[in-house]
């Protein structure tokens, strides 16, 4: 597996007749998830959204479907109001004619899943329509797949990705903090004796082929006559925007 992102599952780049033939040929849509956080020096604020839009994009380059924008909203925002913007959104996602939605949070905390499962639910529960809220490993976590916070995972995903985005040389040559607590605010194994782009590789393909084959398994258990793509076509008439 390369690290290239290609344009042409991403929604935002693609022109009408684009999307409609990736979703009729899978009508499976995935939702990235992120924040601005801390993650060490040497890693991007934007980390979580930049590795799940990521590994989404390869999810859909193997598996079908298309990668919808990262989404830097999360749980730590007021949920009264946020969790009904993301119903809205997941709403017209269906309305677009998708039958799987899939909602992937690169910031591992427990919240960012509930938010997203709290979001889809009144949007799945007619059974025309499947969907789940995970992490980007929740489906593959071993040896070979897992996460931290800007630690031996995180960097290595990044080193792969966007290795210019990473600079190992902010992190110096003496001791690190690694349970999360400043000044470091690293929680994991040590970057600089772990990390490397060959173990985000290795993640990145264990982890995309989960959750395409999760795409698939929640497409397949949706009744027959619902497991295709939903509106007659994207032009005007049938559907304008998201």
């Amino acid at each position: 597996m390369d690290a290239s992102l290609p344009r042409d599952v991403q929604m935002q780049f693609m022109r009408p007749g684009q999307l409609e033939a990736a979703a009729r040929a899978c009508p499976a849509v995935y939702v990235p998830f992120g924040l601005i956080e801390w993650h060490g020096r040497h890693l991007p604020l934007g980390n979580d959204a930049l590795k799940a839009h990521a590994f989404l994009v390869k999810v859909a380059q193997q598996f079908g479907g298309v990668v919808y924008p990262p989404q830097w909203l999360h749980s730590g925002f007021d949920q009264e109001h946020l969790v009904p913007v993301y119903t809205d959104l997941f709403t017209r996602l269906k309305r677009t004619g998708f039958r799987v939605i899939i909602g992937v949070s690169g910031h591992n905390v427990q919240g960012q899943i509930d938010m997203i499962n709290k979001a889809l639910a009144p949007v799945i529960e007619d059974g025309t329509c499947a969907g789940v809220g995970l992490w980007e490993i929740t489906l593959s976590r071993s040896e070979q797949s897992n996460t931290d916070h800007a630690a031996k995972w995180e960097t290595s995903n990044m080193m792969f990705f966007y290795p210019d985005r990473v600079d190992m040389a902010e992190l110096g040559d003496g001791e690190l903090r690694l349970d999360m607590k400043p000044p470091d605010g690293i929680g994991g194994q040590d970057p600089r004796e772990h990390a490397s782009a060959e173990v985000g590789r290795r993640n990145v393909e264990i982890a995309s082929k989960a959750i395409g084959e999760k795409a698939l398994d929640l497409l397949d258990s949706l009744p027959p006559e619902h497991r295709e793509f939903g509106i007659e076509a994207i032009v005007p008439g049938h559907w304008w925007m998201v």
